[in-house]
């Protein structure tokens, strides 16, 4: 190669402008969450929630289309009321606490958080028409009870457009309306020592209907009709007479009145020489 040929390449390659590659840009670090930290005192619920017991393959599996998972729903819960707060802070671990505090329930977590074995029964399913200008409109009417079997029993009603979710709002309303049932042994049949009674005679109305709970002796069973049967047993008691009034094939009412009895037993004042002879309890029977 000549000489004017190496001077015209130089040349070229002074005029070529190096282009450097544009550099990567930084990922964007996203914040990690925090550790939710638990206090050493938890309700019961929380307990189970981030500590859930090992489920064997032969254990009964949860039915599909019952709702969230109430311990999915404790896990990113974030309580907005000053009960909620302290039931997540371990201030408020039992349901006795809770009661005792005299703060209203409005969140359904801290009833999953204080009694995490609560059952549900659906009372009735009623279909609602109604004749609008652009047609039929149908709705669903749904009673829901809840109750752990021991000392604790709700029951709420519910409207909307669909089952399921009918269902699961009439739950949670139930869960918000939750009592505690006074338990005794108040029938003169029954020798002396704790029953699973009522302590004395009460009565509950609801629209015409008024249904009367009776005290009975240990193992007369439920003498009653088969929805107040459902409330008492969710409420955990196993022996009772009734007598009732009015239209008694009307569910809802007949389900409200013996509700309304058991209400009106916890307004009853009773002296603690009463309580002691009739081995009265409210709530829980606590081991």
């Amino acid at each position: 190669m000549s000489d004017e040929q190496v001077d015209a390449v130089e040349e070229t390659v002074e005029e070529v402008e190096v282009v450097q590659a544009p550099e990567p840009e930084a990922m964007p670090i996203e914040p990690m969450e925090a550790p939710v930290v638990l206090p050493e005192n938890q309700a019961p619920g929380l307990h189970l929630a981030y500590n859930p017991p090992e489920v064997s393959e032969d254990a009964p599996r949860r039915r599909r289309g019952v709702g969230p998972d109430p311990f999915e729903a404790l896990r990113k819960w974030t309580p907005k009321t000053r009960l909620g707060k302290a039931v997540l802070s371990g201030e408020i671990v039992t349901m006795e606490q809770a009661i005792r505090s005299g703060m209203p329930v409005r969140e359904v977590e801290v009833i999953d958080a204080l009694l995490p074995n609560l059952e549900d029964e659906v009372i009735t399913v009623n279909m609602i028409q109604r004749m609008t200008d652009s047609g039929r409109r149908v709705r669903f009417n749904v009673m829901a009870c809840v109750g752990n079997r021991d000392g604790y029993v709700g029951l709420a009603i519910a409207k909307g457009k669909e089952v399921a979710n009918t269902i699961r709002k009439a739950i949670d309303a139930a869960k918000l309306n939750i009592i505690s049932v006074q338990r005794g042994n108040g029938s003169w049949e029954s020798s002396a020592g704790p029953g699973t009674s009522i302590p004395f005679k009460v009565t509950g109305r609801a629209g015409s209907t008024r249904v009367t709970l009776m005290p009975a002796a240990a193992g007369k069973g439920l003498v009653v009709g088969q929805t107040g049967k459902k409330i008492l047993e969710l409420a955990g008691i196993s022996d009772i007479l009734s007598r009732s009034k009015g239209q008694t094939r009307t569910t809802i009412n007949y389900a409200l009145a013996t509700y309304n009895a058991l209400i009106e037993m916890n307004k009853t004042r009773v002296s603690d020489d009463q309580r002691q002879r009739l081995f009265m309890v409210q709530g829980r029977i606590l081991e």
